[in-house]
């Protein structure tokens, strides 16, 4: 395809030659004209699209595998990040704000949907600046149930409540799953 200019009346067009093949030894090529507000809008539109996909935050659940299994999600409102280590053999959740978490002596995790549950510790601990909470156990059935069978998690410290989607969730759940029965054996 090659690109020309001819001015004409004090005004520029744009002529695209676009070469066509119709079978493995022909082509065709024809001049179509662009004006320049097409060229413009493309660009533009081009530009708005490389923005957003490179601005907007990850919403997406993913699972990783490797010595330690992950679960991640970077949501609106926290992020989240689940962990098997086999070594130990202990699961760990973290969910960071953007802000800092009040102090409270109960730690819960209400999950919204088909199968609701709600699970509370008083083993949580915030990290030095304050942003992350995080509770290490042995098992996480019931967390992995909450996070792969409904649609909403909250967490619950003293009078803070965060929601994350968990829309998403539940193939990457599916994956940390396999990771960790795998690394068990």
């Amino acid at each position: 395809m090659s690109v020309g200019r001819q001015r004409a009346n004090n005004r520029i067009r744009v002529y695209r030659r676009t070469t066509v093949s119709l079978a493995a030894t022909t082509s065709v090529s024809f001049l179509e004209t662009v004006t320049p507000q097409y060229v413009m809008r493309s660009r533009m539109l081009r530009v708005i699209a490389i923005l957003l996909l490179t601005t907007a935050p990850a919403l997406a659940w993913e699972a990783r595998s490797g010595r330690i299994c992950e679960l991640v999600h970077d949501g609106e409102n926290a992020s989240v990040r689940l962990t098997y280590d086999p070594a130990i053999p202990e699961y760990s959740i973290a969910i960071t704000l953007s802000r800092a978490w009040r102090q409270g002596s109960i730690f819960a995790m209400r999950f919204e949907g088909p199968r609701g549950n709600t699970i509370t510790t008083d083993r949580h601990v915030i990290s030095g600046d304050g942003a992350t909470v995080s509770v290490n156990d042995t098992g996480f059935g019931n967390v992995l149930n909450g996070l792969e069978f409904n649609h909403t998690a909250r967490a619950l410290l003293g009078d803070q409540a965060v929601a994350v989607s968990l829309a998403g969730a539940a193939p990457a759940v599916r994956e940390f799953r396999a990771c960790a029965e795998g690394l068990n054996v």
